[in-house]
């Protein structure tokens, strides 16, 4: 028997981890080992989950009671390997614990999405009189999610700040990822400002949670900091970075990104790739999107459903249909329910409302494998809606297996504001008002509906009971990058630097283009105002502005590319298509909803959106 001993330790000690469990099985329970902790390390690093299972079995057969090092060994084994019932088991069965126990086990649960179960058990630590360390609250930390979960989390900070480990760079970083996943933004940047030492893990969780905020701007300007402070940046930071320049539509910035990642010879991760299609799209360069997206060596269903986004934003309906097709055919990747959410969309904005209905059937019928859900209810009413079949749209309305939602009513408020339908419209628009009294977007739109009818005596209603319940409507603003500077825009905007030579250049576009037949639509001022007066309320629109600033600044033949927060009026629509075929000028507008592509005065949407 002590033969054996050192034979299996020399084996473990090589790496020869096949031939030393088939020592083990040809002596059985005859043998005792003392090489445990070797193999079980050797399972670990290499995931061997059915190796390590035979060595705990084999202790077990030969009644070895292993030590606290091992048993923690094999918790951690069947947790890295998803085993997390024996990795409980193990841990139940242990006639003592330490902190490393603990932290493995519920790391086990917290990588895995089960928070409830992680924190219970970071209690039940608690209470037992172990002392948390850095990589306990570190792990604890990533189950702090939602409502309640960011309660405890506040609680943990607490104890973190108790045990000083609040400064320790594993830990913070997991305390500004837990702030910023929880929409506590200043909360999350205070922590990172205490940090006395930072790395590419903190300040990547820094600049994701501006960017999902959609706190765009806050969060590009932190990287620019970051970067001349000489911190590095791995895939997830620029993922995090593309983000951010998609919501701000900088096409030259995030150009200069993926040129940067390209140069630096960072692994082309797929979530890199997904940032980069989701980013040219949003940016209005589809050709580019498509262009990685046909060149990526394995997509997941995140980069179909980019691609497909990316189309229906661009009101490009024929390919969002092809492209599904595409998918469904090769069957790698199966859709699941944003695929068809992206579909709708698609058919929706690409006037191809009776496919839409098909593909919707398909999903009701569980054709597809998918269970439609209320946000697919939703996208067949703006389908319909769009369309101008308000009536039905609100009878499908009535026939929903789901409530429906504020998000359901907007819509078809809009559609009524859109095709005039007072009667449906004054209806779903005091349901939206007692759904959410204190959206300020629903009384807008009920406004400018009865406004559009000139109902005047309404609209003044609509408005003191905003003023009642001080409701205050977003401003619209409109933003253009030019040389890699965004350039923002305001409603009868006074602050930009030229703003007297973009006010004039906007009225000297107005008699130019009147000469050649222009009428301003009035009808999208939805003020009690004078004609003269609307006219020049209308020309004071931030869109306007944007496109005048374009005219005067860029180079000739340079496309001009403008977003706006809000959705464009007919009147700015009719003005850009207009700039387009006076000057040559390629136009591209993004508003809140879609894309608008203008070449030669003709708009990508047919004037359908």
């Amino acid at each position: 028997m002590p033969l054996l001993r050192p034979t299996l330790n020399s084996l473990c000690t090589k790496g020869h981890l096949q031939e030393a469990l088939l020592q083990m099985a040809v002596k059985g329970p005859e043998m005792l080992f003392d090489g445990y902790n070797m193999l079980l390390n050797d399972c670990v690093n290499r995931k061997a989950i059915r190796e390590g299972q035979r060595v705990h079995a084999h202790m077990i057969k030969t009644c070895y009671l292993p030590p606290l090092y091992l048993r923690n060994r094999l918790v951690i084994l069947y947790t890295k390997c998803d085993y997390l019932t024996d990795a409980r088991y193990v841990f139940d069965e242990m006639p003592e614990r330490n902190v490393v126990s603990w932290t493995a086990m519920i790391s086990g649960y917290s990588q895995r999405g089960l928070g409830f179960e992680a924190l219970h058990l970071f209690v039940r630590m608690l209470r037992s009189g172990t002392e948390p360390n850095e990589f306990t609250f570190a792990t604890v930390l990533t189950s702090c999610t939602g409502a309640s979960g960011f309660e405890l989390g506040r609680q943990i900070h607490s104890l973190i700040i108790k045990h000083n480990y609040e400064s320790h760079i594993f830990v913070g970083s997991s305390l500004l990822d837990m702030y910023a996943k929880a929409g506590k933004i200043i909360e999350a940047r205070g922590v990172f400002e205490s940090l006395p030492e930072r790395d590419v893990v903190s300040c990547t969780a820094i600049v994701s949670g501006y960017a999902q905020l959609g706190l765009d701007e806050e969060a590009l300007e932190l990287f620019r900091r970051l970067q001349k402070e000489g911190i590095s940046a791995n895939y997830v930071t620029y993922a995090s970075v593309l983000t951010a320049l998609s919501g701000l539509a900088a096409l030259d910035h995030g150009k200069q990104v993926h040129n940067h990642v390209l140069r630096c010879e960072l692994p082309f991760y797929v979530v890199i790739q997904n940032s980069l299609i989701d980013m040219y799209s949003k940016c209005g360069n589809l050709n580019y999107s498509r262009r990685i997206f046909d060149r990526m060596p394995e997509r997941t269903v995140i980069s179909w459903n980019a691609m497909l986004v990316g189309y229906s934003k661009h009101g490009r309906g024929r390919e969002v249909v092809e492209l599904f097709r595409l998918m469904r055919e090769e069957k790698r990747v199966k859709p699941d329910c944003v695929t068809f959410l992206a579909v709708l969309s698609g058919c929706s904005h690409g006037r191809l409302e009776d496919t839409g209905l098909e593909i919707f059937d398909e999903m009701v019928k569980g054709n597809n494998g998918i269970q439609a859900e209320i946000e697919h209810y939703g996208c067949v009413v703006d389908l319909l809606g769009r369309a101008g079949r308000v009536e039905e749209a609100f009878e499908f309305i009535k026939r929903m297996p789901f409530k429906p939602t504020a998000a359901i009513w907007g819509s078809l408020l809009g559609a009524c504001r859109v095709h005039s339908n007072i009667d449906i419209g004054a209806f779903v628009g005091q349901r939206l008002v007692e759904i959410e009294p204190e959206n300020a977007g629903n009384y807008v739109i009920l406004s400018n509906l009865y406004a559009s009818a000139g109902r005047w005596e309404d609209v003044r209603e609509v408005r003191e009971l905003m003023m009642d319940k001080a409701v205050i409507k977003e401003p619209g603003r409109s933003w253009i990058e030019l040389d890699q500077t965004l350039h923002t825009f305001h409603a009868s905007d006074r602050s930009h630097p030229r703003r007297e030579e973009v006010f004039w250049k906007v009225k000297e576009l107005s008699i130019k283009f009147k000469e050649a037949g222009y009428v301003p639509d009035l009808s999208c001022v939805l003020y009690d105002v004078d004609e003269e007066q609307k006219e020049k309320i209308l020309l004071a629109h931030s869109e306007k502005l944007a496109l005048a600033f374009g005219l005067i600044v860029a180079p000739e033949k340079v496309p001009i590319r403008v977003i706006k927060n809000l959705r464009i009026c007919v009147d700015c629509h009719n003005f850009a298509k207009l700039i387009s075929k006076f000057y040559g000028r390629d136009v591209s507008l993004r508003d809140k909803s879609r894309f608008h592509h203008i070449v030669g005065g003709i708009c990508s949407c047919g004037d359908y959106w």
